[in-house]
């Protein structure tokens, strides 16, 4: 069980504000700075510096955060895992982004779970910024996703890699054969949200040859991807996606890929899980089973 003050500092860490922390934790003000107090003597390190009203982390705050943050974490999972080991049963709590959880891993999923009959699993969708931070909170053990992250601080598993292609309806016509990335410029882009794995990797894309969205003439921002393959079919725009995700499209011949000389682009789906858990063989067990049924 983690000291009591610990809980103080994580809270104070998520708020970035003694009164909030102190209102969060039902405690008075005093009390919250009387907490810090003690641990930074305990560490014989400073753990946070004011900036005017602004609070901050030093390097070693951040450090003692992310291992106590860690520690909270598998110290919750191992509660649960003592609690149903009693009714033998299992739960397991994991996310995918939205472009994977919908053409990429059903048929591995649904081998896993009737594999594991007695199981209890919580599958969770959302963008890759999204599932980074449910990771971080320990909301789920582990994450399988498309887009970027650091990998410093995560243990890795390569999925599968997979095309990254451009993408328009088959009737689509343009003014002049495009055969450059910067000859779709004067397209309507249909895009996913900010945070999305798939928009990460477009705009890193356009980065790497100094574009960005904004070179676009137009765009449709959609937070859906079968919204984004019906707008495609239905002619309202080019688009840059998983070749997974517009697999039938392509093989029923209702959207077509841009052959574009500058654009030739593969990615991994990654599994990635934190790499200080306690649970880290446990986790890349399920991860390498699950590819196992791939």
């Amino acid at each position: 069980m983690l000291d009591f003050r610990i809980d103080t500092f994580l809270c104070v860490c998520k708020e970035m504000n003694f009164t909030h922390a102190a209102q969060k934790l039902n405690i008075t003000q005093p009390a919250v700075s009387q907490h810090i107090k003690f641990l930074e003597k305990e560490y014989n390190t400073k753990l946070f510096i004011q900036d005017g009203k602004k609070l901050f982390l030093t390097d070693s705050g951040k450090l003692l955060y992310k291992k106590m943050n860690q520690i909270k974490n598998d110290e919750s999972r191992l509660k649960a895992s003592l609690k149903n080991s009693e009714h033998e049963s299992h739960n397991l709590s994991f996310g995918v982004t939205m472009t994977i959880g919908e053409y990429a891993i059903s048929a591995p999923i649904s081998r896993f779970i009737k594999e594991h009959p007695e199981s209890n699993i919580e599958i969770h969708f959302g963008n890759t910024k999204e599932l980074l931070k449910d990771l971080q909170d320990g909301i789920i053990d582990f994450a399988l996703v498309e887009g970027y992250f650091p990998e410093n601080i995560y243990e890795t598993l390569v999925f599968k890699t997979e095309e990254f292609i451009p993408v328009c309806a088959l009737d689509h016509e343009f003014i002049k054969r495009p055969q450059k990335l910067k000859d779709l410029f004067e397209e309507r882009l249909l895009v996913r949200e900010q945070g999305s794995g798939t928009r990460n990797i477009l705009e890193r894309v356009l980065a790497i040859q100094n574009y960005d969205i904004t070179n676009f003439q137009h765009y449709i921002q959609v937070e859906n991807m079968h919204t984004i393959n019906q707008l495609l079919i239905s002619d309202c725009g080019i688009s840059f996606l998983y070749k997974a995700a517009v697999e039938k499209e392509l093989e029923d011949n209702l959207i077509r890929q841009i052959p574009l000389k500058d654009f030739d682009i593969k990615h991994d789906f990654t599994f990635i899980w934190p790499k200080d858990s306690i649970f880290s063989n446990d986790i890349e067990k399920r991860c390498n089973e699950i590819m196992s049924y791939v």
